[in-house]
């Protein structure tokens, strides 16, 4: 049960230890919010919905990308 997919785009906004937010190659827009909170980092993810999958899959998808990251972080 996995699934890969390549994208690209350009970043459109990076302020240092806040915010990035990019265009996807297809126009969409991603926005990531970065919080210190006293547990650690706060991430909060917003994206623009493709046509061709469903929402939640496409959630499923954002989050698992989310999860992956988290990973990499704690063990780096």
């Amino acid at each position: 049960g996995s699934m890969g997919f390549d994208f690209g785009g350009y970043y459109t906004h990076i302020k240092y230890l806040e915010d990035i937010a990019y265009t996807l190659d297809d126009s969409r827009k991603v926005n990531i919010h970065f919080e210190k909170t006293t547990d650690g980092v706060k991430i909060t993810e917003s994206f623009e919905p493709e046509k061709e999958n469903d929402i939640e899959m496409q959630e499923q998808g954002w989050h698992s990308i989310l999860e992956n990251f988290k990973t990499y972080v704690e063990n780096n």
